[in-house]
C-alpha cells in the first residue's frame, strides 16, 4: 500500500513483484490479440510506461508503430492522443492557446486556456521530424515537466503522462533532425525490424477479416502509478550502478575511451545514460517479477539508451559506420562480469 509519501510499506516484497508480473503480463497479452509479434516492441512500451520515460520508436511504415501504441492506451484505460507531425504544424497545435471568449458587447469577453492534443495519458508523436525545431520544441516543457506554460499560466498535464514518438528512417527529404537536447529526452529508442515470414502470415490472416478483436482496459491509472512506484523501489547494488556509469562513461571521446568512440564520435551519452540503464533494468526486473537489477539487463538495455545519444563525426559518415557498431565497442570494452 501506497503510504503519504508515495512509498510502500516495507520496500518492494517478492508477494508486490509477483503481483505486478501479472498485471504486466495480463497487460502483454491484451494487447498480442490484436499485435503479433514484436516482442521488443512491447517491452520498450511497457519500460517506458514503468519508468515514466518517453520513447522514440524507429521503422518503416507497416511495423505497428502506431497500432501497438494504440493497443497500449486501450489495455490501459489512458486517454490517447495522436499528433501527425507536418512542416506547417504550429506549437499551439500541440500545447493548445488561449482563446477570446464571451458576447458581442465586450464587457463580459475573456481570455480561456483551450488545451490542445497534448493533454492525454499516452500522446504519439507520428513521425516528429517532420516538423520544424520551433514546433518540436513545443514538447520540450511537456516532456521534461510535464507541464505547459501558456502566457503566465502553467497546467499540467494528466498523470500517467507518456510521449512515444515514431520517426521513419528511409524518406529524409523534407525532414528536420531532432536536436540533441530534444533526443535526450527520450528514454529509449528502438529501430524496429520486418516481421517474420510466419508473423507475418499471421498478421495478413488477422487484418484481413470483418471484425477485430475490441480490448479490455485491463489496468487503472491508479494501479498504474502504483506501478511505476514499485518499480523506483526495485534494489540496485553498486556493480549494477557502476556497470551503467562506466558504459555511459565509455561512450564518451578520451583516454579511456575504445578506439572505435574515439575515431568515430564527436560527442557521447551524458549522465542521463547511465540513469536510464538503471530505470531500464528496474523495469525489466519487475516484469519478471524480481525485486533487483540484473546486470545483463543493463547491456542488454545498452542499443535501446545509447544509440540516440552518440553523435557521430564526419570520419563515421565515411567509413559508414553504423551506431550499432559503436554501442558493441562500448560493450566490449567494458569488462565486468555479466
Amino acid at each position: 500500500m501506497l503510504t503519504a509519501d508515495n512509498r510502500f510499506e516495507g520496500g518492494l516484497t517478492p508477494d508486490l513483484a509477483a503481483a505486478a508480473k501479472q498485471d504486466l503480463d495480463n497487460v502483454r497479452l491484451e494487447i498480442e490479440r490484436i499485435i503479433v509479434g514484436q516482442s521488443q516492441l512491447l517491452e520498450i512500451l511497457l519500460a517506458s510506461l514503468l519508468t515514466q520515460g518517453h520513447s522514440l520508436l524507429i521503422g518503416v511504415p507497416g511495423l505497428a508503430k502506431t497500432r501497438s501504441v494504440r493497443a497500449l492506451a486501450d489495455a490501459l484505460s489512458l486517454s490517447f492522443s495522436r499528433i501527425q507531425f507536418t512542416p506547417d504544424l504550429l506549437p499551439s497545435d500541440i500545447t493548445g492557446s488561449d482563446i477570446l471568449t464571451g458576447g458581442h458587447g465586450g464587457a463580459d469577453r475573456s481570455f480561456a486556456f483551450e488545451s490542445g492534443p497534448i493533454f492525454a495519458n499516452l500522446v504519439l508523436a507520428d513521425e516528429i521530424n517532420r516538423t520544424p525545431p520551433r514546433t518540436q520544441a513545443a514538447l520540450l516543457e511537456s516532456m521534461q515537466e510535464r507541464a505547459v506554460t501558456i502566457g503566465k499560466r502553467t497546467h499540467q498535464l494528466p498523470a500517467p503522462f507518456l510521449v512515444l514518438a515514431t520517426q521513419n528512417p528511409v524518406e529524409q527529404e523534407g525532414t528536420f533532425p531532432l536536436p540533441e537536447a530534444q533526443l535526450d529526452r527520450f528514454y529509449f529508442s528502438l529501430t524496429l525490424d520486418y516481421p517474420s515470414e510466419s508473423e507475418e502470415t499471421e498478421i495478413v490472416r488477422r487484418t484481413t477479416k470483418s471484425t477485430e478483436p475490441k480490448l479490455r482496459g485491463i489496468l487503472t491509472a491508479e494501479r498504474i502509478l502504483e506501478l511505476q512506484q514499485l518499480t523506483a523501489a526495485v534494489e540496485v547494488d553498486d556493480l549494477a550502478l557502476e556497470l551503467a556509469v562506466r558504459l555511459a562513461r565509455a561512450s564518451r571521446p578520451g583516454p579511456a575511451a575504445p578506439a572505435a568512440i574515439n575515431d568515430y564520435v564527436a560527442w557521447g551519452a551524458g549522465p542521463r545514460a547511465g540513469q536510464v540503464c538503471i530505470w531500464g533494468a528496474k523495469a525489466f526486473a519487475l516484469m519478471r517479477g524480481e525485486t533487483k537489477v540484473a546486470l545483463a539487463d543493463i547491456v542488454a538495455l545498452l542499443p535501446h539508451v545509447l544509440s540516440h545519444r552518440l553523435v557521430t563525426n564526419f570520419n563515421a559518415e565515411r567509413d559508414r559506420v553504423q551506431t550499432a557498431d559503436l554501442v558493441g565497442a562500448v560493450r566490449d570494452a567494458v569488462r565486468l562480469n555479466v
